[in-house]
């Protein structure tokens, strides 16, 4: 079993784009690898048991800045792979990537940057845990936050660009809006009133994953041919229905089921 899953790395390193080796924490995947199972560690052990018999912490101010940056990050990254593809050349039916093609270092950027975000991302939970909003850390947030920063990295080693980026460029402009809603909710309660718009949010991240969906299964059904490296199109596709399901699920239990009424005390 060892010797199958080394040539298995071995066999998916030798497919690595050679544009991307002069980026940091490209060489190998053990920085991805140690990041994504640290942040496991202190999810489900680390984080509650530093929790224990302690109080929430309250940093307003700081993660409004947190937040802040990260809308400004998404905006930047969402423009960034607009210029460098989607809005500039790249076909929506089917854009192939090859190591061969032209150097696209702007894509290739962008990319290895949204791969970075992922991994500061993690400190979205990190905070929810330092609060104790232990409802936010359910298992549509860990699993999205894990497979997005672990998968990643292979996506920027193998093949930053073409239509794998997508996926990316539409993440990036919802995660815009999302951080937004994230930096006013961290004002305070007296802000919740600016934040009657959390249902339209769910509903726009929800929409991501039929656009990620519906644009991958439009290749694989009317562009079969169309080559990109990898098994990289079904990860995609299939990460778009995990990820629509989860939240579908998440969508019942916040807005479908009835709220409890408690009765009045006398």
């Amino acid at each position: 079993m060892i010797d199958f899953l080394r040539s298995k790395y071995e066999e998916a390193l030798s497919h690595a784009d050679p544009r991307v080796a002069k980026y940091p924490l490209m060489d190998n995947p053990l920085w991805n690898t140690v990041s994504v199972l640290l942040y496991l560690y202190i999810v489900y052990y680390g984080g509650p048991s530093f929790m224990k018999n302690r109080k929430p912490f309250e940093f307003r101010r700081f993660l409004f800045l947190y937040n802040m940056a990260l809308v400004a990050l998404s905006g930047w990254m969402f423009y960034e792979f607009g210029a460098a593809g989607w809005w500039n050349g790249y076909s929506f039916e089917c854009e192939e990537y090859s190591k061969e093609d032209p150097v696209n270092e702007r894509m290739i950027r962008v990319s290895w940057v949204f791969w970075i975000s992922k991994h500061i991302e993690f400190f979205d939970t990190y905070f929810f845990i330092l609060k104790q909003k232990w409802n936010q850390v359910s298992t549509l947030h860990v699993v999205h936050h894990t497979l997005m920063a672990y998968t990643w990295w292979w996506g920027v080693k193998i093949s930053p660009g073409g239509l794998g980026t997508f996926h990316a460029w539409v993440n990036c402009l919802v995660h815009f809006v999302m951080y937004f809603y994230y930096g006013m909710s961290a004002l305070g309660p007296e802000y919740r009133k600016y934040l009657w718009w959390k249902k339209y949010l769910t509903t726009f991240q929800m929409t991501q994953f039929v656009i990620v969906v519906g644009h991958m299964a439009n290749i694989m059904i009317r562009f079969p041919s169309c080559s990109y490296p990898g098994p990289f199109k079904m990860i995609i596709a299939l990460y778009g229905i995990l990820f629509f399901y989860l939240f579908a699920g998440f969508w019942v239990q916040a807005y479908s089921k009835p709220k409890s009424i408690k009765p009045k005390s006398n």
